[in-house]
C-alpha cells in the first residue's frame, strides 16, 4: 500500500573528517522516501525552487516516487542546509540553513494523497503537520517526527499533533528534551501520555528503541566497517520502517 510523506528536498553541503560534498540532494523526504520506495510506493510532498535540477526529479522518478506532489516555485531558491560532522558521527554541528521557498511552503494534497493509507510527517513546522492531517480522509496509520526547533519553539503545535499520530519517531535527544527529564523511560512515558500508540526512539550507531504502553523493545543497529556521513540516516531508517509496514500491512506490535 501506498505511503505519503510530506517533508522537506533540499540541497546539503556536508563535511566530515572523512571528506566533503557541496550541494547534493538532501532534506527529510528525499531520504525517507528513497528508503521506503525498496518496500512500497511513495507519493512525496515537497517544495523547491527554480534551480531544482530537473535529473533530481528523474532520480525520485527513477525510484519509482510519485512527485506529482513536488512543487516548484519559480525564481524561487531550493532549501538549502550546510553542516559539518567531527569524528562522532552521531553529532551534526549546523552551520547554516538558508530556509528560501521552504519558509513559504503550504502544503497542498490532490485527491490521490488524501487517500493514502500511510502517512509520514517528517521533520517541518507542526502547523504545517496539522494542516496536512487535516486534509487526508481515513489514513491507516500516521507516523510523525520532530526536532529540537519546534519542541522548543512551538511545544502546544507539536502536542497536538501527537494526540492526533499513532507512531513517534525521534532521537533520544529530542525525547528527553520534550519530556524534560534525563531518563528515556520516564521520557518515554510522557511522550506516550501525550497520545501516540507507540513511540520509536532512535538511538543512531547503538540502537533503537520501541515504546508501547508498557513493553519496550531494543531493535540493534547492524555494525557498518566504513562510514562516512550519516546525514539524512533518520530519515531513511523512519523510510525503512514506514515501507516494510505499508507492504505487509501488519501494524502488530
Amino acid at each position: 500500500m501506498s505511503i505519503l510523506v510530506v517533508g522537506s528536498v533540499a540541497f546539503d553541503s556536508v563535511e566530515t573528517p572523512f571528506g566533503k560534498a557541496d550541494e547534493a540532494l538532501g532534506g527529510s523526504a528525499t531520504y525517507f522516501s528513497t528508503s521506503a520506495s525498496y518496500f512500497s510506493p511513495v507519493k512525496l510532498v515537497a517544495v523547491v525552487g527554480s534551480d531544482f535540477p530537473e535529473e533530481h526529479i528523474e532520480a525520485l522518478k527513477g525510484r519509482g516516487i510519485d512527485v506529482t506532489g513536488l512543487q516548484k516555485v519559480a525564481g524561487g531558491k531550493t532549501f538549502r542546509w550546510k553542516g559539518k560532522y567531527e569524528y562522532d558521527l552521531n553529532q551534526a554541528h549546523t552551520l547554516d540553513t538558508q530556509l528560501n521557498v521552504f519558509s513559504n511552503f503550504d502544503p497542498i494534497l490532490n485527491d490521490g494523497h488524501k487517500d493514502s493509507p500511510y502517512v509520514f510527517l517528517a521533520n517541518i513546522d507542526p502547523d504545517l503537520q496539522l494542516k496536512v492531517l487535516e486534509q487526508v480522509r481515513k489514513p491507516k496509520l500516521v507516523a510523525c517526527d520532530t526536532m529540537n526547533f519546534w519542541i522548543e519553539g512551538k511545544p502546544e503545535a507539536l502536542r497536538k499533533i501527537l494526540r492526533r499520530v499513532d507512531i513517534v519517531i525521534i532521537n533520544e535527544g529530542e525525547a528527553r528534551e520534550f519530556a524534560g527529564c534525563s531518563s528515556l523511560v520516564k521520557a518515554a512515558k510522557t511522550i506516550l501520555k501525550e497520545g501516540p500508540n507507540a513511540l520509536i526512539v532512535k538511538r543512531g550507531e547503538y540502537c533503537s528503541l520501541m515504546f508501547i504502553g508498557n513493553s519496550v523493545f531494543s531493535a540493534p543497529a547492524y555494525p557498518l566497517e566504513d562510514i562516512c556521513d550519516p546525514t539524512g540516516a533518520g530519515d531513511s531508517f523512519a523510510g525503512g520502517f514506514m515501507g516494510c509496514l505499508a507492504s505487509t500491512g501488519d501494524l502488530g506490535e
